[in-house]
């Protein structure tokens, strides 16, 4: 048997789509089981989605249906044997039955939905409305007057009121905190500037101090300087009347 043979990819796509619609199918049932009116919005999508997926199933299931006709009339032409003609002519005709079926139950549902509408109808057109006890049983916000609603807005205002003057107490703690610490700040600064002013003081008192004693150093290097002039001076005198002594001696 070809594995090209479009049947078989065809087949494939059916029985995925089976597989899909069934879970559908099941959940369709159990919902209209539980729904009290055929205008459940979950009920009529659950529908749609069943009748959607039998749509294109049943597309799919005719191609099978037209390819299986064609090979029962020549089935060596298309290299088949009659047991795979067989089981392909089955398949068709159990899928066939099975949407058939899931068809059935949908016409059911519209019929009986439609039955008990009607007879519902019937046994209550005698009887009141139950929205007619609501409204007897609990009174509306008209009956209630203005004052309930004076009474709500102002227990929102006094709510909206106290909700402020929390958030105004945070801000006054907030403020209350930088107030204290700039205060903390400012005393810091004048100590420091007390500091400086005592350091500046100091340092005045050093520079004068260094002054003075470069001068008396510089006196003394220079009273030095004068001193050692005069006694170079003295020896060199010294030495040339020696010299010219030993000269006249000679």
């Amino acid at each position: 048997m070809d594995h090209a043979d479009p049947f078989l990819h065809v087949q494939a796509d059916v029985l995925a789509t089976l597989q899909t619609t069934r879970p559908l199918f099941s959940s369709y049932l159990r919902i209209r089981s539980l729904a009290k009116s055929p205008s459940n919005p979950e009920l009529q999508q659950a529908r749609s989605e069943l009748e959607t997926t039998l749509t294109e199933l049943t597309t799919d299931l005719d191609d099978l249906v037209e390819s299986v006709r064609a090979i029962e009339q020549d089935p060596y032409r298309y290299g088949l044997e009659l047991e795979e003609v067989q089981r392909r002519r089955k398949l068709v005709e159990d899928v066939g039955g099975e949407i058939e079926q899931m068809r059935e139950e949908l016409q059911k549902a519209v019929t009986s939905s439609a039955a008990t509408g009607s007879a519902t109808g019937n046994l209550s057109s005698g009887l009141p409305n139950p929205s007619d006890f609501d409204n007897v049983l609990s009174p509306s916000a008209d009956d209630r007057g203005d004052d309930y609603y004076a009474a709500l807005e102002q227990q929102r205002q006094t709510e909206l009121m106290h909700e402020q003057d929390e958030q105004l107490d945070g801000v006054f703690r907030t403020v209350g905190n930088l107030r204290q610490q700039a205060d903390d700040m400012g005393r810091e600064l004048e100590e420091q500037a007390v500091m400086i002013g005592e350091v500046d003081t100091l340092a005045d008192r050093v520079g004068g101090k260094l002054q003075s004693g470069m001068s008396k150093i510089k006196y003394i290097v220079r009273k030095n300087e004068d001193t050692m002039s005069s006694f170079c001076i003295a020896v060199l005198i010294f030495v040339l009347v020696l010299l010219l002594i030993l000269l006249i001696a000679l």
